[in-house]
């Protein structure tokens, strides 16, 4: 593995195909075989019609005249194998026929029938080349570090808000998750993101925003360190399980933190009492359903009054990078520049 994650940026695309994986639409076996069988018929067709309309430079042993039959057979024979023998081009446009249109339909007839085999001799030479195009373009997109439970649940939330799969890089060393993100539509690199040149194989230097999901924290600190160095002007979002490490992951450049386990007891302990609470707050943390939080910005009609008498129910506003509370004196009137945080209805923008 070592190995593998040095120098990764400087390698060739061909030898990344193990590595990024860029994903492409499902196309299931018996389309490919029929697809195939109709190119072998179309192309059996209008071999049939080369030597039907030049039927009079043809004879068989008994220098007989050809008949539509004999087309079938002589192209069928011609294109499958090398031919019997049994009947042959006499005059010479029969001949050039023969080597000019015959000769390059029987080979592309052979490549039609052999299909699946040059199909897994190209497959890495396509995939080489989508690596090379998506590495030349992205960007503005999100690497989520780690697809277990935390990194599936940010992926669907992020994919429910709208943001397309392939807008997503998963980085994740654990070939099972990678086999599911792959499932959803998802760019995948394969390593340890703890190492820079595989969060710079992952396109982290032009990432909109990287999502830091492991299962340690000790690994999270470690990766976003390495994400900061990487990405400078990137937001990281980072997951904690304890509230201790919280202070490291702030420390280390995440912009903002998560304590997972504390957040879960949170929720059980007002389940007890309100549960109807809770299921409001899964509600508004499902973007593509119901009622959720989302963020917008001022609008100029909007300017000098008071959040708490919009249309929305906003919740909060972000000035000059710092959240405030809606009920806060300094926000009573917004201002250019100032970003809402509200309630939408889901269902209904759509």
């Amino acid at each position: 593995m070592a190995a593998m994650e040095q120098n990764l940026t400087s390698r060739q695309n061909a030898d990344l195909v193990d590595v990024l994986q860029i994903p492409e639409a499902f196309v299931s076996p018996i389309r490919r075989i029929v697809r195939r069988v109709i190119y072998a018929l179309l192309v059996l067709a209008a071999a049939v019609l080369v030597v039907y309309l030049d039927r009079d430079g043809y004879r068989d042993a008994q220098e007989n005249e050809m008949s539509l039959l004999d087309c079938i057979y002589y192209a069928t024979v011609s294109l499958s194998t090398t031919g019997y023998g049994d009947i042959t081009p006499l005059t010479p446009s029969a001949r050039l026929v023969n080597v000019l249109v015959i000769t390059p339909m029987r080979i592309a007839f052979l490549i039609v029938l052999i299909g699946t085999t040059v199909e897994t001799l190209t497959t890495q030479s396509r995939q080489a080349l989508k690596i090379q195009r998506w590495r030349s373009t992205v960007r503005n997109h999100t690497i989520v570090v780690g697809y277990g439970t935390k990194g599936r649940t940010a992926v669907q939330a992020m994919v429910g808000d709208e943001v397309a799969p392939g807008d997503i890089v998963v980085v994740d060393e654990n070939p099972a998750a990678l086999d599911r993100a792959r499932a959803a539509g998802l760019v995948t690199v394969v390593g340890d993101a703890t190492k820079s040149e595989v969060l710079r194989l992952a396109g982290a230097q032009h990432a909109k925003s990287i999502v830091v999901a492991t299962d340690k924290d000790a690994t999270a600190v470690l990766v976003t360190l390495t994400a900061r160095e990487v990405a400078p002007k990137a937001k990281i979002v980072a997951s904690a399980r304890e509230a201790e490490n919280q202070h490291l992951l702030r420390q280390s450049g995440a912009d903002s933190t998560v304590v997972s386990s504390e957040t879960a007891g949170r929720l059980l302990g007002i389940a007890t009492q309100t549960p109807s609470v809770v299921e409001m707050v899964e509600d508004l943390l499902t973007p593509d359903a119901g009622f959720a939080i989302s963020e917008r910005e001022v609008e100029v009609k909007e300017l000098g009054g008071s959040p708490r008498h919009l249309a929305d129910i906003v919740l909060g506003v972000v000035r000059d990078g710092q959240l405030l509370r809606v009920d806060a004196p300094e926000v009573d009137a917004l201002a250019a520049g100032d970003r809402l945080l509200y309630i939408r209805n889901a269902e209904v923008e759509r």
